[in-house]
């Protein structure tokens, strides 16, 4: 599964999703993580109003599962959700690798439902009712 890291140091969550230089993207299993590459942004990223700076960064995000940010805006964490993606806020800057290592963890255990959800990105659902044992009473 993909996770995407708002950062502007390329060590922490530390970045607003709008205004965010760089989308940290790795990879995770229960078995470990790999850093997959960043996609940086240039330009004015401030807070002026203009949405037209989402939608690269909604495009980078798109195959990830969960992106985490140090804050979203409304419109920003529809957009998010809408392509199917989960945002995380992280209240204070946070690193990457630590937020990997509870995750991993969590992964490895029995992951909540929404982040079971997330896991399922990219999967076609599959219910195969034949092979089910029914219970008879």
């Amino acid at each position: 599964m993909k996770i995407a890291f708002a950062t502007e140091d390329m060590q922490r969550v530390d970045a607003h999703f709008g205004w965010a230089k760089n989308l940290a993207i790795y990879e995770i299993s229960p078995e470990g993580y790999r850093f997959l590459e960043v996609v940086q942004f240039d330009g004015d990223l401030k807070e002026d109003g203009s949405e037209d700076k989402l939608a690269p960064k909604i495009d980078a995000v798109r195959d990830c599962a969960i992106v985490y940010v140090a804050a979203i805006g409304g419109s920003a964490a529809a957009k998010v959700v809408n392509a199917k993606v989960h945002p995380v806020k992280v209240p204070t800057p946070q690193p990457i690798t630590d937020i990997l290592d509870k995750l991993r963890q969590v992964l490895q255990g029995t992951p909540p439902p929404w982040l079971r959800k997330a896991m399922m990105k990219g999967r076609e659902r599959s219910f195969d009712f034949d092979e089910e044992e029914v219970e008879r009473v």
